[in-house]
């Protein structure tokens, strides 16, 4: 399933008189690491015709008519992936985001939105996977910066996410007769196959791109457990069924060990979190190919929020236990040969700070290229878009970061990014003079 993509076969076989015409950039990188793994290549060029990368390499005949691009002082690399976001919801922490869902609509969290989505591409990150916004504002808001109105990363989103009455993915801690008027599978509570089935129909109806579940309780819902499994057995192979059928992948949100055993075996593509990690869900996942999306900067978010006094009772305890267990499960994971693709959880913590996830990843078990490569080819690769983002190759999007030092001696250097082009066009360029 390649929603935006749907012109790629008519992009690929356009005349060589037309792709004449498009408009040709030729970036030249001090370094390029093109987010496979492969060895840093020096002095590398980039040829772009529109907003695809025509030729990479080292030895190319630059086109007379060309816009020049000279990054030559710095490292050149895929723009950044993060593949687990919240733009449209309130910050974590902020006046009223715990009650937000009862006084704002659609309109809102898609407006704030395109603030968090603007955030999010400054900070070199042009591909994002959304799990989870009421009222279809992430599908509003991935229409609106497809169609150049507002700017933003491309976005694969999932509506509302789902999950059983009560849990994790519900509204919680809420008189009945506040919320429980509009809940339903149409908001992404469901029980049982039938409702399962038909929650996953109505988001891709109204234009989710990926199936978003909740396999267990968490750590800023109320009245549940943080690592009990909410689903069944049963329910996860339903719902994985319900996606494959209408060509969709499916995201599990899974902090506990029961839960995400049975996801995997279900099928999910990704357990995002996988806090609780023992030796036997780490060989299903490899077996199985599931992808762990571990969102870091949410463990360390939350911790600082109780030693701020900004999180309180049940959630601040769930937090502080959670966040420890969180990093050393990611170490087994890592040792264990888990495929990693990079997630914050963004919305838990301010947006446009992604590139802190980079720094945690290297603290916490991963070299720094396998940091790289979790942040741009093996998150392209969960997505289903490894051939349009996620590396510096020919026939992909031209979405390129550039940053000052190199990466793989200090990784911090990607939580600050001069330079930041989509598709062919510059939308950063704060390069010194």
């Amino acid at each position: 399933m390649l929603r935006n993509f749907v012109l790629v076969a008519l992009v690929m076989t356009t005349s060589v008189a037309a792709q004449e015409n498009q408009r040709v950039v030729v970036v030249r990188a001090g370094t390029l690491i093109d987010g496979t793994g492969a060895a840093p290549r020096r002095n590398a060029t980039i040829v772009i015709r529109g907003d695809r990368i025509a030729e990479v390499g080292t030895d190319l005949r630059v086109p007379p008519d060309a816009e020049l691009i000279d990054l030559s002082g710095l490292t050149v690399l895929p723009g950044f992936i993060d593949a687990h976001t919240h733009l449209t919801g309130p910050v974590v922490g902020e006046p009223g985001w715990d009650n937000a869902s009862v006084r704002e609509g659609a309109a809102d969290a898609a407006l704030r939105g395109a603030l968090h989505a603007r955030q999010t591409l400054m900070a070199g990150f042009t591909t994002v996977r959304n799990v989870g916004s009421r009222g279809f504002a992430d599908v509003a808001l991935r229409d609106a910066i497809d169609a150049g109105r507002v700017p933003g990363p491309r976005m694969l989103v999932a509506a509302h996410s789902l999950g059983i009455t009560g849990g994790h993915c519900d509204e919680n801690g809420f008189a009945h007769d506040v919320l429980e008027p509009r809940l339903g599978i149409e908001t992404g509570q469901a029980d049982g196959d039938d409702e399962i089935f038909k929650a996953v129909r109505h988001q891709v109806k109204y234009g989710a791109d990926v199936i978003k579940i909740c396999a267990t309780g968490g750590v800023l819902s109320e009245g549940d457990s943080v690592g009990v499994q909410q689903y069944t057995d049963a329910e996860f192979r339903a719902v994985v069924e319900a996606a494959h059928m209408v060509e969709r992948r499916v995201a599990a949100h899974a902090h506990g060990n029961a839960g995400i055993k049975a996801a995997t075996r279900a099928g999910v593509h990704s357990i995002e979190h996988g806090s609780i990690l023992d030796e036997e869900a780490i060989r299903l996942m490899i077996e199985h190919g599931t992808f762990l999306v571990p969102t870091l900067m949410a463990g360390e978010a939350v911790e600082q929020l109780v030693h701020d006094g900004r999180l309180a009772g049940e959630r601040a305890d769930k937090a502080l236990a959670i966040a420890p267990i969180m990093r050393r499960s990611f170490r087994a994971a890592v040792a264990g040969g888990v495929s990693v693709a990079l997630g914050t959880d963004a919305g838990v913590m301010p947006h446009g700070h992604n590139g802190h996830e980079f720094t945690l990843m290297v603290a916490n078990g991963m070299t720094p290229m396998q940091a790289i490569v979790a942040g741009t080819a093996n998150a392209a690769r969960l997505l289903g878009w490894e051939a349009h983002v996620g590396q510096v190759q020919s026939g992909g999007f031209a979405d390129l970061v550039a940053v000052a030092g190199d990466p793989l001696a200090n990784v911090a250097v990607l939580e600050t990014v001069p330079f930041v082009m989509k598709g062919g066009t510059v939308v950063k360029d704060e390069r010194s003079r």
